[in-house]
């Protein structure tokens, strides 16, 4: 009895975590926006994110002797998919929806992650998808249309900006069912860093052909330095690292399921940072949506 008292209250540790990294990721929406408008690309901000990210990992490892390479070619290609699937396609695909669309309509398309994940992960696993999953997938979703939809007239959609949302949202969850494996084996930091530099190698290409096209002098702007070292340090180097314990704690798919809060986050730091007014509408979708992820967390 008092071991089981015991996990429960371990575990409800790694769900508030999850969802405090989940606002983290729900603010970057807004961080990115942000950047796009003073003038860097998808790929450049991937990049400087990533790289502040990989050499903070680094420093993290060191003391531990960390591992250059996997045990096996299959697991070092596994690593190379998972940064590749929750690095650079996802972050290019994402950003580059910022740029043709509103931020909140990309938060909600990506917030379609937990359905695709568990969808997968019932097919590859041949797994049955729990009820309450469904239950609080349906419910989350309808939330969160109630907060895409309360812009009323603002509200658009560009169809390249829905499709390459849709891609985001597929490799976050390709990355989910691949990173659980592969954590099966390695520790969750040397995960994370791998990630980064898989991450960083493949979108080398997309930043040859295009060219670094952002002067160095729009660095010493300090609404653009602060915005990087958000996304770099605080939602790339620790909420990756942080999120990786968390798939290994609670699962792939009650882990995916707190993606659903993404918009949530994105709508109200809208409102805090932005200046933008929180319509009643959304206010319910909110409440509908926070119901939807404790339903779905009780499989």
């Amino acid at each position: 009895m008092a071991s089981e008292m015991n996990n429960r209250a371990g575990n409800t540790i790694y769900h508030i975590i999850a969802i405090v990294i989940v606002g983290i990721w729900g603010l970057t929406f807004i961080s990115t926006k942000t950047l796009l408008i003073a003038g860097l690309t998808p790929e450049e901000i991937f990049l400087i994110r990533f790289c502040i990210a990989y050499a903070g990992m680094w420093l993290f490892e060191l003391k531990s002797r960390p591992k250059l390479f996997c045990s096996s070619f299959k697991d070092e290609l596994t690593m190379a998919v998972s940064g590749i699937m929750g690095g650079s396609l996802y972050f290019w695909s994402e950003n580059t929806a910022l740029q043709y669309t509103m931020a909140s309509n990309v938060s909600f398309i990506v917030c379609t992650t937990p359905l695709l994940t568990a969808l997968l992960y019932s097919a590859i696993k041949k797994v049955g998808i729990g009820k309450w999953t469904l239950v609080g997938s349906v419910m989350a979703l309808l939330g969160i249309g109630m907060i895409a939809f309360s812009g009323g007239e603002e509200f658009h959609l560009s169809l390249i900006g829905d499709i390459l949302a849709l891609v985001a949202s597929l490799t976050w969850a390709i990355y989910t069912i691949v990173t659980n494996d592969i954590l099966k084996k390695y520790p969750s930091v040397m995960v994370s860093r791998k990630v980064f530099f898989y991450g960083l190698v493949t979108i080398i290409p997309v930043l040859l052909y295009n060219g670094w096209a952002f002067p160095l002098s729009g660095f010493a702007q300090t609404k653009v330095l602060l915005n990087i070292l958000f996304l770099g340090v605080i939602a790339s180097l620790i909420c990756y690292a942080m999120w990786n314990v968390i798939i290994k704690k609670l699962g792939t798919v009650s882990s995916s399921n707190y993606i659903y809060l993404n918009p949530l986050f994105t709508l109200l730091g809208a409102a805090l940072i932005l200046g933008e007014r929180l319509a009643p509408v959304a206010i319910v979708g909110c409440v509908l949506t926070l119901a939807g992820v404790w339903t779905a967390s009780r499989d």
